[in-house]
């Protein structure tokens, strides 16, 4: 497969100082087969990624195995040479398990530990509180916040998140002056865009990095006739969605385009936006999107693309 590395040439991730490609490897999926998780196959999609010029992966405690797959895969890599400097690894915290959230001090410095146990390194890049209901525990005395400012100064995390798709909590984070990163989701792509007024010009104005999740909204916009993955979405495609990933599809179709080149195209546009994060569950998913990625697109599709999303529902 070839890759065109000029596309994957690293970004600022804000004023964190790291450098980040502009797709990056999320953990969700990785390795997910039909009759639950295989180890290889995500050792082997990690290994996948690395070696295409992702040198961003994201996980958390709440994704199953994910941060045991990725400590096993970059164990691997390092034993075969690879640098531990030359990566950006992100991870979570607030999950403890079947549901239940913790953003105490106490726990959240457990969770980072077991995170730096499980991934195999001596300290994270990024840790983002993940999806708080409310921020107040979060900023309280005593708790999340206070604690990973506490790691930072230590030297076991470099950046403070957020991962949350509340808008609202990330400008008042970002506004506190005690964030490095806000990971949004489901906000910027060609379904809903809306970051573009909601968070991106808050964090541009502080320095603050974006990393941009779930850009194919849960498969809607992979590619594939959207209403295959719809079946298995539930609440989540609901008809608006399911109509505009619909017209996009039979548009995208008509120019002989790829909707996933489209789609993650559009997202590399958007300067404000440090890195796109895509879950592949095995190899072949991570090609396909790199792919996806650098294929070359129409010069006109851009002028065309806005002419089409301005008359869209």
């Amino acid at each position: 497969m070839l890759v065109d590395r000029h596309a994957l040439v690293t970004r600022r991730l804000g004023r964190t100082g790291l450098q980040v490609s502009p797709i990056g490897l999320g953990g969700a999926h990785l390795g997910r087969a039909t009759d639950g998780f295989d180890e290889s196959q995500a050792v082997a999609t990690v290994h996948r990624a690395l070696e295409l010029g992702v040198n961003l992966i994201d996980t958390s405690p709440m994704y199953g195995p994910s941060e045991h797959f990725i400590g096993a895969a970059l164990r691997e890599w390092w034993a075969a040479g690879g640098r531990r400097e030359d990566l950006v690894i992100s991870t979570k915290t607030g999950f403890v398990e079947r549901g239940v959230m913790d953003y105490s001090g106490d726990w959240t410095r457990r969770s980072v530990e077991r995170s730096l146990r499980l991934l195999g390194t001596d300290y994270l890049d990024v840790v983002h509180v993940h999806d708080p209901v409310s921020l107040e525990p979060v900023f309280a005395t005593g708790g999340a916040l206070e604690a990973l400012e506490d790691l930072k100064r230590i030297g076991a995390i470099r950046a403070i998140g957020l991962g949350v798709r509340n808008q609202p909590f990330h400008r008042r984070c970002i506004d506190s002056g005690r964030f490095d990163v806000s990971l949004t989701h489901c906000d910027h792509n060609l379904i809903d865009w809306s970051a573009a007024e909601g968070v991106l010009p808050t964090a541009a104005e502080h320095d603050v990095g974006v990393l941009n999740g779930a850009a194919v909204m849960l498969g809607l916009l992979s590619g594939e006739d959207p209403r295959g993955p719809a079946r298995s979405l539930g609440g989540f495609a609901t008809d608006r969605r399911l109509q505009r990933a619909s017209a996009l599809w039979e548009w995208a179709q008509a120019r002989g385009v790829g909707l996933l080149a489209i789609n993650l195209q559009f997202c590399l546009r958007e300067p404000r936006i440090a890195s796109t994060l895509v879950g592949a569950r095995d190899p072949g998913e991570i090609e396909a999107d790199i792919a996806a990625a650098t294929v070359a697109l129409p010069d006109d599709l851009w002028t065309e693309l806005a002419r089409f999303l301005a008359d869209a529902p």
